[in-house]
């Protein structure tokens, strides 16, 4: 089946999509033994002879997805310019090229989606599909209902108004309060910036949901491979993406409560398990491996 070039080097494992392209424009890969340099260009990896650097092209890797509890202070990439630990220090034991879905801050905790699955990786991150991504924010001072009912109808920033957000108060404390917040868009620090335009500072950030994906008791500086029940929703927000009409990819409105419909296998998909904590004592869970 044809692809485009790019696509087929990045499925690979060779780079990500946007690398291969300044692959492909530098002159370093060949088709056929004629150098391509035009984007877009359309291959079979199954007939076409592809080489990168000289060497040929490898088959695709099979779709990989890793869910990692991403600690404060760590970078959300594979490498750093300034040495900082990046996520990849945590990766131990994982062998095939992996990489982050988006990024948390650096001083932010919680749920980093980490695949080789570069289609699934652009419909989450993309803005027209509204995927939910939920946090748990430890504010300074209380939040009053109407700065909540502000949060909610959506604030105004310096790069535009925000969408709505959903907003669920936690706990308070004598100085400080916990809430819950999800929002569908994805812009630097948003969470942060929304709080401060009502007045108030994030003292902590944690992302516990996004889209199907709930980070549960996962601990910090863990990671796991995800359930097939897991990578099943994955595929079906692909699917819903490549549809005409796509709507949200959450498969139920995170932190409203909302029920997700079961989903319907689809050939080659993983046959669903039961959620770790729904498994019977004594048998095997998701696979899980400690960062050291």
């Amino acid at each position: 089946m044809e692809a485009r070039l790019q696509k087929v080097m990045a499925e690979a494992g060779i780079a990500s999509r946007r690398k291969a392209e300044d692959m492909i424009r530098a002159g370093r890969v060949t088709v056929n033994g004629s150098v391509i340099r035009e984007l877009g260009t359309k291959v079979d990896p199954e007939r076409d002879h592809i080489k990168v650097d000289g060497a040929h092209l490898k088959p695709a890797q099979p779709h990989v997805y890793l869910m990692l509890n991403k600690p404060k202070n760590i970078v959300s990439t594979l490498n750093d310019p300034e040495a900082r630990p990046t996520v990849a220090d945590l990766l131990r034991g994982v062998r095939m090229r992996v990489f982050p879905v988006g990024r948390l801050d650096y001083d932010t905790e919680g749920l980093l989606l980490l695949t080789n699955h570069g289609e699934l990786s652009q419909a989450l991150l993309h803005p027209r599909y509204h995927v939910p991504k939920t946090y748990l924010v430890k504010v300074k001072g209380v939040l009053s209902d109407e700065e909540i009912e502000k949060l909610q109808k959506g604030v105004t920033l310096e790069d535009g108004a925000t969408g709505p957000a959903y907003v669920r108060k936690i706990r308070k404390a004598e100085q400080n309060s916990w809430i819950e917040m999800t929002i569908h868009e994805g812009r630097t620090h948003q969470v942060k910036r929304m709080i401060e335009a009502v007045g108030h500072i994030v003292l902590k950030l944690k992302r516990i949901r996004f889209g199907p994906l709930t980070l549960g008791d996962l601990e910090t500086g863990e990671f796991r491979y995800l359930t097939d029940r897991e990578a099943n929703a994955l595929r079906a927000l692909l699917d819903r993406a490549e549809s005409p009409h796509p709507g949200a990819l959450s498969g139920g409105e995170e932190g409203v409560g909302g029920e997700r419909p079961p989903l319907a296998r689809k050939a080659g998909w993983a046959k669903a398990r039961p959620p770790a904590r729904l498994v019977r004592k004594g048998a095997a869970g998701p696979r899980r491996r400690r960062a050291s």
